[in-house]
C-alpha cells in the first residue's frame, strides 16, 4: 500500500490523498484555493498526473468542482492538458525558469524592501522557525519538508509587505515555481558562497534595512537557483532524466 506524501516526506506517492476536505459552499472556488496552496508549497511536482477521483474523495466533494478547478489552473498555464484529457503539473524549461526568475527578482525584491519597515517581530520569529525547518530538513534528506519550509519563509516576507496586488502577482508565479523546487533535491541542493542568504534576510529585517533585505532576497534567488539552472539545462538537452530512478 502506498504511503501518502506528508506522512513520509522523502517519498512521493499520491499527494491527492493529503488534500483536506472542503466545505460545501462555493466548492469550485474552495477547491481552487486549496490546490493553489498545495502547488505553491510544492506538494505536487512537475509532471504529476492528477487522479481526479482520488482527489475528490480526499477533499469530500464530487468530481465536478475538481475538474472545474483543475481547468482553471490549465487556463493559467500552471497545469497541462494532455492526451485523453489527463491533466498534469506543467514543467518549466530552463529558459522559462530563468525568465520567471528575472521577473521574481524585481517583484520579490520590491516586496522584501517594503516588508523591511512593516514586518512585525512575531513575523520575524516565524521566519527564524521556517529557516530552521529548512536547515534541518536538507541534511536529513527530508526534501518535502525543505521545499515547504522555503515557501513559507518567502511567503511570510511578501505578506508582511502589506501589498495585496503585489502579493497576487508573486503568488501567480509561485504556482509554477513551487512544483519545480522538487527537482532541486537531491541533485541541485542550493549552496551559497558564504552564509545562507536567508540569514542575511533576517538580519536585514531586524535592522529594518530595506536595501539589505532586497539585496539578500535577490542574492538568494540567484545563488540558490544556480545549480537548478544547470540541472534544467541537462534535462532540456536529454542528458539527465527529470527525476532520478
Amino acid at each position: 500500500m502506498e504511503t501518502p506524501l506528508i506522512s513520509r516526506p522523502t517519498d512521493y506517492h499520491q499527494p491527492e490523498a493529503d488534500m483536506a476536505s472542503v466545505a460545501r459552499d462555493n466548492l469550485t472556488a474552495r477547491v481552487y484555493q486549496e490546490l493553489r496552496q498545495a502547488l505553491m508549497e510544492g506538494r505536487f511536482r512537475p509532471g504529476h498526473r492528477f487522479k481526479i477521483r482520488q482527489l475528490a474523495q480526499s477533499m469530500g466533494v464530487s468530481e465536478t468542482p475538481i475538474r472545474e478547478a483543475l481547468m482553471q489552473l490549465v487556463r493559467e498555464r500552471v497545469l497541462d492538458m494532455r492526451a485523453a484529457r489527463s491533466i498534469a503539473v506543467a514543467r518549466l524549461t530552463s529558459a522559462q525558469y530563468q525568465e520567471l526568475r528575472a521577473i521574481r527578482l524585481l517583484l520579490e525584491g520590491f516586496a522584501a524592501e517594503q516588508a523591511a519597515t512593516r514586518i512585525t517581530d512575531s513575523a520575524i520569529t516565524e521566519l527564524r522557525h521556517h529557516h530552521r525547518a529548512l536547515a534541518d530538513a536538507e541534511p536529513a534528506g527530508e526534501w518535502r519538508k525543505a521545499v515547504e519550509a522555503n515557501w513559507h519563509f518567502h511567503n511570510t516576507i511578501y505578506r508582511a509587505a502589506g501589498l495585496p496586488e503585489l502579493l497576487g502577482m508573486i503568488e501567480t508565479i509561485w504556482l509554477r515555481n513551487g512544483p519545480l523546487l522538487n527537482i532541486l533535491y537531491p541533485r541541485a541542493v542550493p549552496t551559497y558562497s558564504e552564509r545562507h542568504q536567508h540569514l542575511n534576510v533576517i538580519d536585514g529585517l531586524v535592522a529594518r534595512d530595506p536595501v539589505a533585505v532586497k539585496h539578500a532576497i535577490q542574492a538568494d534567488l540567484m545563488e540558490g537557483g544556480a545549480k537548478l539552472i544547470e540541472l534544467l539545462d541537462e534535462i532540456d538537452q536529454g542528458k539527465a532524466p527529470l527525476y532520478p530512478e
